[in-house]
């Protein structure tokens, strides 16, 4: 049944992409994002069951679509073209030779991710700091006390 139902919703989006090059036109807006994410890895990867993968390839104007999005965004993956190969790392004969922040900036960029997330949690309330009385040893707060009552 899951099978059915993702071979009719590739079938959807083929109907509604139809010949168009993006499915508001002809600039890609978020869906399109969306729908090539899953549709991408989809087209690409080895499966195990290739049945999904089959019916994907089947419509294809999907898979114009994707291997239009991989040239024009991604082209040394999806295209023709590599990208060029690193002269100054071939010269100095390492990478960290090539940049020699380079550790720092991933470190700085993991930091500033690591904040971002720990923001976005405190703000949107997935995690919340209580202060509570601190009492002798071995005395529960009231309020896990009422709770075991209960159960």
């Amino acid at each position: 049944q899951l099978y059915r139902e993702a071979r009719e919703c590739l079938t959807l989006l083929s109907q509604r992409l139809g010949s168009q090059k993006f499915f508001f036109g002809d600039s890609p807006a978020s869906l399109d994002a969306l729908v090539f994410s899953r549709l991408a890895p989809l087209m690409k990867a080895k499966l195990p069951n290739g049945k999904l993968q089959q019916h994907l390839k089947s419509l294809q104007n999907l898979c114009n679509y994707c291997t239009s999005i991989l040239s024009l965004y991604f082209p040394w993956d999806g295209g023709e073209n590599h990208p060029p190969p690193h002269s100054a790392g071939l010269a100095y004969g390492s990478e960290a030779e090539e940049d020699p922040h380079k550790r720092r900036k991933q470190l700085l960029s993991v930091l500033v991710g690591l904040v971002a997330m720990l923001g976005y949690a405190f703000l949107s309330g997935i995690i919340s700091i209580q202060r509570g009385s601190v009492g002798p040893a071995g005395r529960q707060p009231v309020a896990l006390e009422e709770e075991e009552e209960e159960e």
